[in-house]
């Protein structure tokens, strides 16, 4: 997606150890033009796998999730990091080892969201370990409901998480795919 692309390389600032930041655009300040044209995007890539919901993890997904599930139609659904009083009975609870805060978070979904008869869509951010994808999928596989696709803004293609996501048989999609950085400045597939 070369409107994504292009943001990277005028915004993202490369920190080392394989870590872009995208604050200015994705994860702390959003650019709503830009989220708008994500979700349209994800939403043709993924329109004919027929979600009936999507999940993400809060919080840096929920953005652009929410952007594919308004052109779908289709209600989001977010894993939280802390259970609220709010949440009642036993929720679906998967371990996740967060990359950039560098430690582990649970990932906790409301048994109300998820259903058996539910077709989801995981959407993220980042796709690099895959270590929060398999998460969501845990929670998926947990609620009995059906993975239909995999979705991800940006790829990180040197961090191996797609080959992680092989054995999941599902539709696989990144917005833009960094196989290096050089120079401190992405290197697209």
């Amino acid at each position: 997606m070369q409107l994504l692309q292009d943001k990277i390389h005028a915004e993202g600032q490369y920190l080392g150890n394989g870590i872009l930041k995208v604050d200015s655009f994705m994860n702390h300040q959003i650019d709503p033009v830009l989220m708008k044209e994500i979700g349209e995007e994800i939403a043709r890539r993924f329109a004919s796998q027929n979600p009936t919901r999507i999940l993400t993890a809060e919080s840096s997904g929920i953005a652009p999730s929410l952007a594919a599930a308004i052109v779908l139609r289709v209600p989001l659904v977010f894993a939280r990091k802390h259970q609220p009083i709010t949440m009642q009975g036993e929720p679906f609870r998967a371990k996740s080892e967060s990359h950039t805060h560098k430690k582990d978070v649970e990932l906790i979904v409301s048994a109300e969201y998820l259903k058996p008869d539910d077709r989801i869509l995981i959407i993220d951010d980042f796709l690099a370990t895959a270590r929060t994808i398999l998460s969501l999928v845990d929670l998926v596989r947990e609620s009995g409901a059906t993975l239909v696709g995999i979705g991800s803004v940006i790829e990180k293609t040197f961090e191996g998480g797609r080959d992680k996501l092989n054995h999941l048989d599902v539709q696989v999609e990144s917005l833009a795919r960094i196989t290096a950085f050089e120079n401190d400045k992405a290197v697209f597939a």
